[in-house]
Order: C-alpha cells, then sequence, then structure tokens
C-alpha cells in the first residue's frame, strides 16, 4: 500500500513491490495473480485503515456541517503526515496512465465518484435532522467538498504545509452556509 500511495500504480515496478513485501515474483503472483489485483487490495486497505477516523468523524459529528468541518480537518493534517507519503492514495496513485491500465483508472474513478456519494448521504441525512436547510442540493455540495480535498491532496504532495491546509479548510467551512443556504 505504501508503495502504490508514494509512487503512483504505473510508477510502481515489480522489484518495488517485491523487495517492499519481502518476497520474490513468483510469490507475489501466486499471491495477487497479478499487479493490479494487489493494487485493489493495496486499495482496500487503504480505505479500511486510512479512510475509518475521517469517516467516523464524519458520521458521528452532530450536525453535518461539524461532521465535514472535523473530517477536512483531519485531512488536512493527515495529509501532511511525515511519518506517510503526502495527499491522498485514492487521489493520486492513478488519475492519468496508459491504455493498458484503463481498468484500474476505471476502478480508481468509481473509488472517488463513492466519496462524493457517501458526502451526499451524510448531507441529506443532515436534511433530515433538520441541521442543514431542505434547499441544499447535497450533491452539488458533496461535489465541492470532495473536490476541495482532492485539491488539498495535491498541494500536499507539492509540499503544502498543515497551516496552509487548515487555512484552506476554514474558508471552505466559511462556504457552507452560502452552499446550504441559511437554516
Amino acid at each position: 500500500m505504501q508503495v502504490f500511495w508514494q509512487r503512483g500504480y504505473e510508477a510502481t515496478s515489480l522489484s518495488d513491490l517485491t523487495g517492499a513485501m519481502g518476497i520474490n515474483a513468483p510469490s507475489l503472483y501466486a499471491a495477487f495473480d497479478c499487479k493490479e489485483a494487489l493494487f485493489e487490495e493495496a486499495l482496500a486497505l487503504y480505505q479500511a485503515s486510512e479512510g475509518a477516523a475521517p469517516q467516523r468523524l464524519l458520521q458521528e459529528a452532530p450536525t453535518a456541517k461539524q461532521g465535514f468541518a472535523a473530517m477536512l480537518r483531519f485531512h488536512a493534517m493527515d495529509y501532511v503526515n511525515p511519518q506517510k507519503p503526502p495527499g491522498c492514495m485514492a487521489v493520486l496513485a492513478a488519475i492519468t496512465g496508459t491504455p493498458e491500465n484503463k481498468s484500474v483508472r476505471a476502478l480508481m474513478t468509481r473509488t472517488r465518484r463513492s466519496a462524493v456519494d457517501g458526502l451526499a448521504a451524510r448531507i441529506r441525512r443532515g436534511i433530515a435532522a433538520g441541521d442543514v436547510p431542505k434547499a441544499a442540493d447535497p450533491v452539488a455540495m458533496a461535489m465541492f467538498y470532495t473536490t476541495l480535498m482532492q485539491g488539498m491532496s495535491i498541494q500536499a504532495r507539492d509540499g503544502a504545509t498543515k497551516k496552509q491546509l487548515l487555512a484552506t479548510v476554514e474558508g471552505a467551512m466559511a462556504a457552507w452556509d452560502g452552499m446550504a443556504g441559511k437554516i
């Protein structure tokens, strides 16, 4: 997971993977069949491990706005954690690539779209609970905040600081009421 996260799908070689895993190529193929299957498992691990805390913050906050703010602040700090590759694996690992890797890019597109769906669902829950105005557009808001997270991921990879990313989050949260409409 760490190797794919740091280098991306296409730039990661089989020798990078076998070296990181401490196995030889035949063992890798016996366990995973191919690089793409290993990548899918690495992505699933990434979502289950790295995605758990921000999802918990999003879902367990008393209001949708508080959940979004907590999730975004978490990402702002986590994207620049020196113990991890910068940014988000789901955003950075396979945005572009060769035609042969079309299926990997399709997997990543589905993964990123599911993030939009999850955020829109949380906004709908806020509408039902009364903490988000009924006139709010959950998909538009989810697209906005997903785009923000993806941009922060790229900025982290480009060397942005935690202070810069947290300032970005504060600006994005200032936009919440305008996007949602006043309660």
